[in-house]
Order: C-alpha cells, then sequence, then structure tokens
C-alpha cells in the first residue's frame, strides 16, 4: 500500500467535500458523504447547482478510481471523516483507531480460521470503518450487516463500503430495537458508552437498570448474544470499567448464564487521552450444547504497537494460545 495514493484519495475528497460544503451549505461531513457518493457514481447529483457541477466533473478527471486498493480508499476516507469529526460534540462521532480495527482483524481471522465462510454484523457500525477494516483481512466468503441510528454515519457507512467494493447491508434504526436479522456467526462492535434514553425498550432487555436509564453498552452486549448463533463469537470493544459499578454484579451473572469469556486484551493506554477513557477487547462465544469455555482465557495486556518488539513477542504468545485452546 502506496502512502502517497492514500494522500492522493484523501486531498481529492477533502477538495470535493470543501466544494460540496461551501456551494451546498451542508456540514464538511455530510458533504464529504456526498463526495464519495461522487467518486462511487463517477458523476455530481443532478440537483447540484451548474457551477458545483462543473467543478465536480473537472475533478473527477483528475483521479483514477481503479488504481486504488480497498485498503487505501478505507485509510483516505477515515481521514477524511476524522477531519469532519474534530470538533464534533456528539458522543458517537468517534472513529475506532486504526490500529485497534486491524488487531481485531487479526483476531477475527484466528477465531474462524477454518471457515470457509462466515456472517458478521456490527450493530454499531458508525461509519464502518471498523467493520470494512475486518472485512478486508478476512479471505473467505463473508455476509456482512451493520446497523447505526444516526443518518449522517449511515450514509458515510455505505459510500464507504460502495468505493471498496464491499457488500453490506446497512438497518438504518436504533439497535437496540429488533431486526430482521437472521443469527449470525460473529458480533464486531465498538460499543456506545452511556446511558441509552429509551426506558421503555430498555424494559425488554434482561440488563435494563432496576431504577433511572439502563447502560446503552450493557443492552448492546445482550441484543449482539441475541443475534448471534449458538456457539457463535463476539468481539467488543468496552470501557476497562465494563466489569466495575453499580450494575456490574448484573452483567457478569447475564454472561456466565449466556456466554463464555474468551480473552479480555487491554488496549495501549497511549491510545487515550485519558485513563478513564482507556478501553479493552472483550472477546465472548455465545453457549450452546457442544461449546465449552477454554482452559484458561486469553488475558493480555497489549504493548504499544509502535513497539515492534514487544508486539511481535505477545503476538506469539496470543498465537500459543489460540493452538492450545481453539480449534474452529
Amino acid at each position: 500500500m502506496e502512502q502517497s495514493h492514500v494522500e492522493e484519495v484523501f486531498e481529492w475528497i477533502d477538495e470535493a467535500a470543501t466544494a460540496i460544503e461551501l456551494q451546498e451549505n451542508t456540514s464538511y461531513l455530510e458533504s464529504v458523504a456526498d463526495a464519495l457518493d461522487v467518486l462511487f457514481h463517477q458523476a455530481p447529483f443532478d440537483d447540484m447547482s451548474d457551477l458545483l457541477k462543473q467543478q465536480l466533473v473537472k475533478h473527477l478527471k483528475e483521479i483514477e478510481l481503479n488504481k486504488f486498493e480497498k485498503e487505501e480508499i478505507r485509510k483516505a476516507t477515515q481521514l477524511a471523516i476524522l477531519k469532519g469529526m474534530k470538533g464534533a460534540t456528539q458522543q458517537q462521532h468517534l472513529i475506532t483507531p486504526d490500529t485497534v480495527a486491524m488487531f481485531m482483524g487479526y483476531l477475527t481471522q484466528r477465531l474462524f480460521k477454518n471457515a470457509h465462510e462466515i456472517r458478521i454484523f456490527d450493530p454499531a457500525c458508525g461509519t464502518a470503518n471498523l467493520l470494512t477494516a475486518v472485512l478486508n483481512q478476512l479471505d473467505k466468503q463473508v455476509a456482512a450487516y451493520g446497523s447505526d441510528v444516526d443518518e449522517t454515519l449511515m450514509k458515510l457507512a455505505l459510500a464507504n463500503a460502495n468505493l471498496q467494493k464491499s457488500e453490506i447491508e446497512f438497518f438504518h434504526q436504533d439497535s437496540l430495537r429488533p431486526f430482521l436479522l437472521e443469527p449470525v456467526d460473529f458480533v464486531l462492535a465498538d460499543l456506545p458508552v452511556g446511558y441509552y434514553p429509551d426506558d421503555v425498550q430498555a424494559g425488554e432487555y434482561e440488563l435494563k437498570a432496576e431504577e433511572g436509564h439502563s447502560y446503552a453498552h450493557h443492552l448492546f452486549i445482550e441484543q449482539s448474544l441475541r443475534y448471534t448463533r449458538q456457539g457463535g463469537y463476539l468481539m467488543f470493544v468496552v470501557p476497562n470499567f465494563l466489569f466495575e459499578g453499580d450494575q456490574a454484579p448484573q452483567l457478569n451473572a447475564f454472561l456466565r448464564e449466556h456466554a463464555h469469556i474468551v480473552g479480555m486484551l487491554q488496549l495501549p493506554e497511549g491510545l487515550f487521552k485519558e485513563e478513564k477513557h482507556a478501553k479493552s477487547i472483550l472477546v465472548l462465544q455465545k453457549k450452546g450444547k457442544d461449546t465449552k469455555a477454554p482452559k484458561e482465557a486469553l488475558l493480555a495486556k497489549l504493548p504499544s504497537f509502535k513497539n515492534h518488539h514487544a508486539m511481535a513477542d505477545i503476538l506469539g504468545q496470543i498465537n500459543q494460545w489460540f493452538e492450545k485452546n481453539h480449534s474452529s
């Protein structure tokens, strides 16, 4: 992958989005979604002004989309989205760090090493950066699904997937409401952390709070298990405090009943501005009649992703764990 290719695509998206933002009077983030659509369809929208159409047609002649790899397009799109999210105040307008997405892709490969095809669902897919980063690392047949309640993020996710030629079926809805989706082999998500405002809908869950608002991240875990087949796997980016606090005993009891904890990998603290925002990767297996908990869970504190020697050492240990404990 050439860094110059990533920069080339990013600069194209950035210039197109800036032109759209100025002419259409929309936010930069919404303009990025439109720019990605224009690039995918190789034509401006019919309802754009003549001046903007002329600018975009000229701009389209300056790029040859076929010469770029999926990952180059994903990284360039991610840079444009990150630019648009700078200063965004909404908690859900966050993007999974690239190093974390790549590491989750590696773990996915290990979990499904012997599978010929898998069905994957991200119920908090946002712009689909995490989902497409993982899909791009898999060398097997995949049916992918994603969901998010935010309309702008959904537009970006669809445009992102189209440009990478990734077939993903998206649901634009509150992911804690029912889906028309058969159980999948694998659920992955960077879980939204905080309170879920709909107390009536939360009442449908075992993990609802006894009083007050329920934790969205707890409900997402329960919802994800509902849409995972027996024996299927789940992988979440979770806050380090997940198993602490007032509703933690309820979560622990629920997981003991419905899942095996396969592993918990603490992400490098350097990825987070403050210790209270630090996160881990939690890996679960949904219980089934032939499943059993691993002899020992995969527990590790990951070094900085920039420390290649330490990372090589931890990857060696993780590979050994998979050889001993995992046969899927």
